[in-house]
């Protein structure tokens, strides 16, 4: 059983997002107590059929959701909040969040009924607020999204700094900047350990300014005479900022196309963001303007198959149609798994005659993550003992750890998931692995990632499936033909000669049973269902997952 930490010892356990991009769920262990911070989630892919949601599975502080003091959130990207709207009742503890995350926070919270349940403490950037026995302090830094917050955590046994989502963005355009001088004087009060994104380790220089982007914008849609749409992470408040006033440069009014864009507008203005723009159109106003006169910001810049932007590709929008002398210009990056979605949405509005033009063409989006230079710089600021790399994969990490060493780090410490850290006192040393996990959203539920569900499901979306009833005495004769249904392999309709194949195995394996098995239920199923698999496995080359229906008469 894992011990508690001690009140002069501090523990770090990651449970997600370490050796990973996504599904952030850290917790840190002193005087008995834990404290989580970010409660994120990630996006399904081609290995998890019918899976949108993926989250970490929080099994392991949930049966300690006594010690548990509270969830401090960095920002309000999905992959730090997003799983708050999931997870929350098995945790049941406060959460503490600057103005613009709790506005997000809330949305969703409102979406799923929890709104007036979650204990959400607003707190202003570069505040100071107690936890337990932890104090953590919001230091304001730069990212793409507004309110990141890099973690000054204080305890007995030493402070820690978490650096969430940054970057050091000399001319951020919305929001604050870095704030240099709370990072330096935390680095002059001394740094146990610094946990850190290692997104864009093997990233030269620096990641670049917004304000550049703003001004490429400003030039690249005046070269344009038709529509222009512009897609880009909804969550990128400046990024918006920025595409509407290239917009009112090139007189064109700003349309949102898509119901996330809408609910980040809300947000933004809410806490007093993009004051200095006119409302936005909706889409349905928009198609009243003239073509050189409109642009449209969309969702779906990582091809995800429901955005408004794959919907317009596909010709399925109700509101907005794209064709020849058009342009939809991509202001992001891929998303490292997301290739074939956006390539594939890419060539379908190639093929509607929309010019597609993507970072590769044309300076239309920078980084929100520190590139190696502002990762050397935050190492000076701070000079921690312990280098922890994170938000990141095993590739990533590894460098990290190489990059803090060379910057004089004494300790950097490769960790997965599970990985139970002591910090302090005396040198840093894994004391415990702890189960992991990841869960789904499955509907209306909740199920781990590795159910027998979900490898089912996995095996018939690649496998089939197949369901046949058998129809016997209760001496073990048959009483007619088994009836078969083999989903995604065969179809009886058409294939009846290799369907008639199946059964005739499924009959002959009941018939060569012994008298004695035939009145046995278990075994008439097996060998019914060994028929089915062995037969269909010599024609189809599959393996469907396979069912009996047995009725005794």
């Amino acid at each position: 059983m894992t011990r508690t930490p001690l009140e002069t010892e501090l523990f770090y356990l990651p449970l997600g997002g370490v050796g990973e991009i996504g599904m952030n769920l850290s917790l840190y262990g002193c005087d008995g107590k834990w404290l989580m911070v970010d409660l994120g989630v990630s996006f399904g892919d081609d290995s998890m059929p019918m899976v949108d949601v993926v989250m970490a599975d929080p099994a392991w502080i949930e049966e300690r959701a006594d010690k548990l003091v509270g969830l401090v959130l960095t920002h309000g990207h999905e992959d730090h909040l997003g799983a708050v709207q999931y997870l929350w009742k098995r945790l049941r503890c406060p959460v503490w969040a600057t103005p613009f995350s709790a506005s997000l926070l809330k949305a969703k919270l409102h979406e799923t009924g929890l709104h007036t349940q979650v204990p959400i403490n607003v707190v202003e950037l570069g505040s100071r607020f107690t936890v337990g026995p932890f104090e953590v302090e919001m230091i304001s830094v730069t990212h793409s999204i507004p309110e990141p917050n890099t973690l000054a955590i204080r305890t007995k046994a030493g402070t820690v700094v978490h650096t969430g989502d940054w970057k050091f963005d000399p001319d951020p355009l919305l929001g604050l900047s870095t704030d240099f001088e709370a990072l330096r004087r935390v680095g002059k009060e001394g740094v146990l350990a610094l946990v850190g994104d290692s997104t864009n380790v093997f990233t030269r220089g620096h990641s670049g300014s917004e304000s550049e982007v703003r001004a490429s914008m400003i030039e690249l849609l005046g070269r344009f005479d038709g529509r222009i749409a512009v897609s880009c992470f909804a969550t990128n408040v400046a990024r918006l900022e920025s595409i509407a006033v290239a917009a009112e440069a090139n007189e064109r009014s700003v349309a949102l196309v898509g119901r996330s864009l809408w609910r980040l507008e809300k947000a933004a203005r809410e806490n007093g963001y993009l004051a200095d723009l006119p409302p936005f159109l909706t889409e349905h106003d928009a198609g009243y303007l003239p073509q050189d006169k409109i642009l449209y910001i969309c969702t779906g810049s990582q091809g995800e198959p429901r955005a408004a932007l794959a919907r317009i590709a596909s010709g399925d929008h109700p509101h907005v149609r794209l064709g020849k002398g058009d342009v939809v210009i991509f202001s992001s990056r891929i998303i490292p798994g997301n290739e074939k979605e956006i390539y594939r949405l890419q060539n379908d509005l190639v093929r509607l005659g929309v010019e597609v033009v993507t970072d590769k063409d044309a300076f239309v989006h920078v980084s929100g993550h520190p590139a190696r230079e502002e990762m050397e710089e935050m190492y000076r600021l701070t000079r921690p003992k312990i280098a922890i790399p994170v938000h990141g994969e095993a590739r990533h990490l590894q460098e990290h750890a190489r990059l803090a060493r060379a910057c004089g780090v004494p300790e950097a410490v490769e960790i997965v998931n599970g990985t139970m850290l002591r910090l302090a006192p005396g040198p840093v040393e894994v004391v415990d692995h702890v189960p992991t996990g990841r869960l789904c959203v499955d509907g209306p539920r909740l199920v781990r990632l590795d159910s027998e569900i979900l490898r089912n499901r996995r095996r018939m979306v690649f496998n089939g499936s197949a369901v046949v009833t058998v129809v016997l005495d209760h001496a073990g004769k048959l009483l007619g033909d088994p009836q078969l249904t083999a989903l995604g392999l065969l179809d009886a309709g058409h294939e009846a000669e290799e369907h008639d194949v199946v059964v005739e195995a499924v009959r002959d394996a009941i018939e060569d049973l012994p008298n004695k098995a035939r009145r046995d239920d278990s075994v008439v199923r097996e060998a019914a269902r060994l028929a089915v698999r062995r037969s269909l496995r010599d024609s189809h080359g599959k393996k469907p997952i396979t069912d009996v229906h047995l009725v005794r008469v």
